[in-house]
């Protein structure tokens, strides 16, 4: 398997995202005839089996300020935007997973219908949604700091990439 992709986004003043990188890992499942099993099974062997939920991702701009969050894609495509309105732009597929450190805004833009994402956190941190308003902006920038490096990667584990290029 190949390492992730990493992307780093600012703080756009609407959304803060976060200095740790998103990794996106494509085309990290070769997924067979239950895709929704697959991903979570990957993501519960590997500690990041809490909060699971099976849906899409929202139309709109948002992030979770208190917990990171590991998206799989099961089937479908989508293109998201991460990192806040002016961010990057990025085509999803089945097998992809995205990790997005607390604070990083995504949104998505499109979808060839049929998307299913499976999302998934490690066992630290509260789940919470933002949309961007100053007052929660001000708030994420003191509570994202306060968030957790995960013990391992939702894709490889301990041994994975995730909490060494997470390294506070």
């Amino acid at each position: 398997m190949t390492n992730p992709l990493t992307f780093h986004f600012k703080d756009d003043g609407s959304v803060p995202n976060n200095p740790l990188p998103m990794l996106v890992y494509k085309s990290a499942l070769n997924l067979g005839g239950n895709p929704e099993r697959e991903i979570e099974t990957l993501f519960t062997a590997n500690g990041w089996g809490h909060g699971q939920w099976r849906n899409g991702i929202f139309p709109f701009v948002h992030y979770h300020s208190m917990i990171h969050e590991a998206l799989g894609i099961a089937r479908g495509h989508a293109r998201v935007r991460f990192g806040g309105n002016g961010g990057e732009e990025l085509a999803l597929s089945p097998g992809d997973i995205a990790v997005l450190p607390a604070g990083t805004g995504h949104q998505r833009l499109s979808d060839g219908g049929g998307l299913v994402v499976i999302g998934a956190y490690p066992p630290q941190g509260t789940y919470n949604l933002c949309r961007g308003g100053k007052a929660e902006h001000d708030a994420a920038l003191a509570t994202i700091p306060q968030v957790p490096t995960p013990e391992s990667d939702p894709v490889r584990g301990k041994d994975g990439p995730l909490p060494r290029l997470w390294r506070r």
